[in-house]
């Protein structure tokens, strides 16, 4: 299955306190559920976006570094960010689109709201 949100798009948050912030996502974490069979029951993803859930850790001094409150963006849930449709600036869904072209089974991501076509997922040769 494709991805909806990848790393270096750039987002707006939806829910929770930082509603309202954009940010480039700067990396995408998936956690796999499994039933005691190994199988994968269901897909956590989460995301880094900058600038957003700005937490602070107290780091103790060591020989190597120096100690103190260090700041940094902790992951949020994927389903509390919408992508930026790049001709609106609003936010949008994404969907994918299958187009035949030259061959090829071309699939691309695309934002709902203005039907822009956002990258190119897979392409594959037609097999005749």
């Amino acid at each position: 299955m494709a991805a909806k949100i990848k790393t270096g798009d750039l987002v707006v948050v939806v829910r929770g306190r930082d509603k309202g912030k954009k940010g480039k996502v700067l990396k995408v974490i998936k956690k796999y559920e499994r039933n005691k069979k190994g199988e994968v029951i269901r897909t956590k993803v989460r995301v880094v976006v900058e600038g957003v859930n700005i937490r602070k850790k107290h780091v103790r001094a060591t020989q190597v570094s120096e100690g103190g409150i260090i700041e940094f963006e902790a992951p949020i849930d994927v389903s509390n960010v919408m992508l930026v449709d790049p001709k609106t600036g609003e936010p949008t869904r994404v969907g994918f689109e299958v187009v035949e072209e030259n061959g090829y089974l071309v699939k691309y991501r695309v934002a709902k709201k203005s039907g822009t076509r956002l990258d190119v997922v897979s392409k594959k040769p037609i097999k005749k």
